[in-house]
């Protein structure tokens, strides 16, 4: 819900004809760094290498975070405190998951510490012993499609179209300047 309520921010200032293209780039950059951890923690087992790929991503994740911001500003795109807010949100998800999962999986953040030692699967993808059912990732996948990529994928083509009719529009002033001074 925080993503589809940030997307209605960015629409509302008009992404399009501000920050445009770039700054919906980043906003797919955020969500697979994002995307990726979580979905192999969907399927695999939680050891030190997943734990690895879960802090990377979100140390990642809010760097990429304080560019999308960066970004926005840079552009005049208006950013008012009600999305400042729900970035608030977003950055911390993915360290309020991190969290959740290192709490269940203490041995696991155990293991890690020690680098793996003793664990000959600690840096190996485990496929989970109790797999998720079939229906529960298509249930996750339909509402991440839903909530995530359709919004999302939306703002990137009105972007790109913005900037497809901005260069047109450009290309027609310079014809026009070109004929103009023919004359």
């Amino acid at each position: 819900m925080p993503g589809l309520a940030d997307w209605a921010m960015h629409r509302r200032t008009r992404i399009e004809d501000t920050a445009g293209t770039k700054e919906s780039l980043i906003h797919s950059l955020m969500m697979a760094e994002v995307g990726l951890p979580i979905a192999l923690t969907l399927r695999y087992e939680v050891n030190p290498l997943l734990l690895s790929v879960q802090l990377g991503a979100a140390a990642v994740h809010e760097a990429t975070a304080l560019w999308d911001v960066r970004t926005a500003v840079h552009s005049d795109r208006e950013i008012k405190p009600v999305e400042q807010h729900i970035h608030s949100f977003l950055e911390s998800l993915p360290f309020g998951g991190l969290v959740s999962l290192m709490c269940l999986h203490a041995d696991q953040v155990r293991s890690l510490l020690r680098g793996g030692r003793g664990d000959p699967d600690a840096w190996r993808l485990v496929p989970r012993r109790r797999p998720l059912s079939p229906g529960y990732l298509t249930g996750i996948g339909l509402v991440v499609g839903a909530c995530v990529l359709l919004p999302y994928g939306e703002e990137l083509a009105r972007c790109r179209r913005a900037a497809r009719a901005r260069k047109h529009r450009a290309r027609a002033h310079r014809a026009t300047l070109r004929r103009v001074k023919g004359s």
